[in-house]
């Protein structure tokens, strides 16, 4: 592809009449003193307070993007840029725009993401409120570090350059305050080229509230980062729930546990149970996701391979085995009560008996049509 500019320093705008003319100044003069050919480029997001017009006169160029959102600035911002490189950076005034030579020089090596660390380069006193910069960044990191194998520490830096080429390729869709972390998450999963520089923090130059809701969205990068790792979110603990009710399921079956003076009988029987039934149908969804990741493609998932451990058929068979042994333990309660002439039985010897018997039953139904709807997602169809 053939492009105007070598890089674009793009800016999503909201209502910035305050710091913005700062920041364009200081882009451009970025842009001069290191001789790159380039744009400033303003995503303008719906201000009402003069900010096109400050832009404008400024010397930048600006696009207005009627959708509303932080990602969907940036991500019109992406497609209106006319450099080959892109570096996006808030509008406030809070980061050094003076100082990106470090993003664009990693870019020219060959990256396709370079992201900005804050914790490396210095936050400046008053920059990150003390619950971002001690809680909410650095556990939102450690799990996308943790779920994706990245070895970006700042997830979550609003200054990071890329290229456009291989960001667009990503086609990313959040309009949120999320669309940080679907950047670093989808560049990881399609492995793109990703390194990180250290870059400064500067408190906003705004005299108003910052557009970012703490809990709200910091919620919203959480369940990003859940919804697009189906082994953290449902496979990881739905074996745990799984082993840990079998293994008690068959242990209580046996016998009464005491443990010191507490006993443990069939009320514990009973939520074992329950949390094996939890477990069966938490892998199931990581099966039912990853099969529709797999046929969509909105997470990236290996070609189905010729020999799989898991199909549809051995689900269907694992499931009809499960139902009958559920059901031949419910004939022998029935014959055993039966023994009683369908009188009066002790709870606790046939509920040994029962509980599993309901145990499979259910599971056996969940893993066998559980299957059928895995083979109704891997229809192909127009």
């Amino acid at each position: 592809m053939s492009y105007e500019y070598e890089l674009t320093i793009l800016m999503p705008c909201l209502n910035e009449a305050e710091t913005l003319e700062t920041c364009i100044k200081k882009a451009q003069t970025f842009l001069r003193e290191n001789n790159v050919n380039g744009e400033v480029l303003i995503a303008d997001n719906g201000s009402t307070d003069g900010s096109r017009e400050i832009a404008v006169k400024a010397g930048a160029r600006v696009v207005p993007i009627e959708q509303r959102g932080y990602g969907a600035a940036l991500i019109g911002g992406c497609e209106a840029a006319k450099g080959e490189y892109v570096i996006m950076g808030d509008a406030d005034d809070s980061y050094d725009f003076l100082n990106l030579m470090p993003f664009l020089s990693k870019l020219r090596e060959g990256y396709d993401l370079v992201m900005g660390n804050r914790f490396k380069g210095g936050i400046a006193k008053g920059a990150m409120p003390p619950l971002h910069r001690y809680i909410g960044n650095p556990v939102l990191s450690f799990i996308g570090r943790l779920f994706y194998k990245s070895d970006i520490r700042d997830f979550h830096c609003g200054l990071r350059g890329y290229k456009r080429e291989s960001i667009m390729k990503l086609g990313l869709q959040t309009i949120g305050m999320e669309y940080a972390s679907e950047m670093v998450v989808k560049a990881t999963l399609y492995k793109l080229k990703i390194t990180e520089v250290p870059t400064t923090l500067s408190p906003d130059g705004r005299s108003r509230a910052p557009h970012l809701r703490s809990f709200h969205d910091g919620w919203r990068h959480l369940k990003f980062l859940l919804m697009h790792s189906p082994s953290w979110l449902f496979l990881y603990p739905g074996i745990f729930f799984t082993a840990l009710g079998a293994v008690l399921m068959c242990i209580l079956a046996a016998n009464t546990i005491t443990i010191g003076a507490v006993g443990f009988d069939i009320n514990t029987l009973l939520y074992s149970s329950a949390m094996l039934m939890i477990g069966v149908n938490l892998i199931l969804f990581n099966a039912f996701t990853r099969t529709y990741a797999r046929m969509t493609g909105f997470i990236p998932m290996p070609e189905t391979p010729k020999k799989r451990f898991f199909t549809v058929d051995k689900g269907i068979f694992i499931g009809a085995v499960l139902f009958i042994l559920g059901l031949v333990l419910t004939i022998m309660a029935l014959v055993g009560w039966n023994s009683r002439n369908f009188g009066q039985l002790d709870p606790q010897q046939m509920m040994r008996l029962t509980i599993p018997a309901v145990t499979f039953m259910v599971t056996g139904v969940q893993v066998l049509f559980g299957s059928f709807f895995i083979g109704i997602l891997e229809i192909k169809h127009k």
